[in-house]
């Protein structure tokens, strides 16, 4: 079975959110790394800002207005990627909105729309590049951004969580159909931390406080990093940053104790004491294209995510943290024998 994956300077990558945060971030690095990049954004405006830079840099890109709420807009984002480059290679699905606020007091909808863009964005992009895969003999990848919150619900974020759970669900369905009826298809679920975007700035805030992410934070570079590498290596899952999975064990041992302690410890480190912002871009789009949080870098490297990237030394560094546990334990239950004799 021939691969699906090419390197990166011989591919067409189509990224949606791509006006700010990790949206921009990579698509930026993809052009820099000599992909022809498909910039799908609401905000006009900044596409063409940054279709102009990568092209003064060098790089090939088109600026598509769209919105993935929008299935038909979707399509012709397809469209217009096939007429300028001839194909797609990979498709990444990154848009996303959000909103602060208890479940009981967050309109309905704003829960809908939050809904339309995160889960349906994704579906209507996911199933619009399997159907152009299958137009090139079925090989393409499909990158769907997901949350280590499909994984740990947090409060304030409820709605956000909700939806990156089910990005979760149709990613996992999606996959296991596809490796059925079309293996060489590849469709990897990047699910980043806290990263320290403008995420508090750009979403709905229903909070008398300005949000921000719970702490600690990874730069967003780290997240375009794992997205490019998962276009060109076969990939499950990436997770960004090890506070997810740290907090996902404990949840599925001590699941009543887990509950508590993220409804005592989220909402006061979901705040913060910076000026609150009063927009947002849950209907329109901010303009700004900012990609670091303004108040903080975040973390410049995840050991973590980089072990995702190498197997082999992940399954290493796994079979000798287990065996170094081992050996402490015959250790220990030796020194008590002693005592004990």
């Amino acid at each position: 079975m021939t691969s699906p994956f090419k390197p990166l300077d011989d591919q067409v990558i189509v990224i949606t959110g791509a006006s700010s945060g990790i949206g921009l971030v990579t698509a930026r690095q993809a052009a820099k790394q000599g992909a022809r990049t498909v910039l799908v954004s609401r905000d006009g405006a900044v596409l063409e800002r940054v279709q102009t830079e990568i092209e003064a840099d060098g790089g090939q890109a088109l600026a598509v207005v769209a919105d993935v709420s929008v299935e038909a807009d979707v399509t012709a984002a397809v469209e217009a990627a096939v007429q300028r480059f001839g194909r797609i290679d990979t498709w990444v699905n990154n848009a996303g909105v959000a909103a602060y606020s208890t479940l009981d007091r967050l309109p309905i909808a704003e829960h809908r729309r939050i809904f339309e863009t995160n889960y349906w964005g994704v579906v209507y992009g996911s199933l619009a590049a399997v159907a152009h895969f299958r137009t090139r003999d079925g090989r393409g990848t499909l990158i769907n951004v997901g949350s280590v919150n499909s994984d740990v619900a947090i409060p304030l974020l409820s709605a956000y969580s909700a939806s990156k759970h089910a990005v979760k669900g149709f990613t996992d369905a999606l996959r296991r159909e596809l490796l059925r009826s079309d293996p060489k298809i590849a469709v990897t679920l990047v699910k980043p931390s806290g990263i320290a975007t403008a995420f508090p700035q750009h979403a709905r805030n229903h909070m008398a406080e300005e949000p921000r992410v719970v702490p600690p934070l990874y730069a967003p570079e780290i997240v375009a990093g794992a997205i490019l590498n998962a276009a060109t290596h076969p990939r499950r899952d990436i997770v960004v940053g090890a506070v997810g999975p740290l907090l996902a064990g404990p949840l599925v041992l001590f699941p009543r104790l887990m509950d508590r302690l993220l409804s005592v410890a989220v909402p006061p480190l979901s705040k913060s004491g910076n000026p609150r912002t009063e927009r947002d871009n849950l209907e329109t789009p901010m303009g700004d294209g900012r990609v670091h949080y303004p108040y903080a870098p975040g973390l410049p490297i995840s050991p973590y995510t980089e072990a995702q990237k190498q197997p082999a030394l992940a399954l290493a560094l796994g079979v000798g943290t287990m065996l170094a546990a081992a050996a402490l334990l015959r250790r220990g239950a030796s020194r008590r024998r002693y005592r004990a004799w």
